[in-house]
């Protein structure tokens, strides 16, 4: 599933990933901060150790936007529900390894800023209704306005 099916608006979300690979002694916080812009959406992936240097996503290299307590990249997100292979390059043993990751960001669990819905088909859906009955009161108030003045 694609952030274009999911129809999510520009904002910020937090969604649940998981994580496969490695030797087990990494893990990354779930739920990760997610933000939609311009149809795009990029994870903010947070290590429990500060020792990765950079991540490579789809053959792109990403370098931490922090490395204080926890190593921090912000990653795109193409698919969600399917794993995504990521490599995480680790400086904590004798000398830097690559290790390979799979991601899985789950779309059910996409929440918004405050907890509420994503915003998807539905909430536009709702929207362009109150919008047509914001309108047709607007038309009513009008024409009951301009029949009082035609009786005068």
């Amino acid at each position: 599933m694609t952030i274009e099916d999911l129809q999510l608006a520009d904002g910020n979300y937090t969604v649940e990933v998981a994580m496969e690979g490695g030797s087990g002694r990494a893990t990354i916080e779930s739920p990760a901060a997610l933000s939609v812009e311009d149809g795009q959406a990029v994870a903010q992936i947070t290590w429990s150790s500060n020792h990765y240097d950079y991540m490579i996503v789809g053959g792109e290299k990403y370098l931490p936007v922090s490395t204080d307590e926890h190593s921090v990249f912000e990653i795109p997100v193409e698919v969600f529900d399917e794993g995504i292979d990521v490599i995480g390059d680790t400086t904590a043993m004798s000398t830097p390894h690559e290790v390979e990751y799979t991601l899985t960001f789950a779309s059910d669990s996409i929440q918004g800023e405050n907890g509420g819905s994503t915003g998807g088909a539905g909430s536009t859906t709702a929207a362009a209704g109150i919008v047509i009955i914001a309108v047709a009161a607007a038309i009513a108030a009008t024409v009951m306005r301009k029949k009082r003045n035609t009786k005068a």
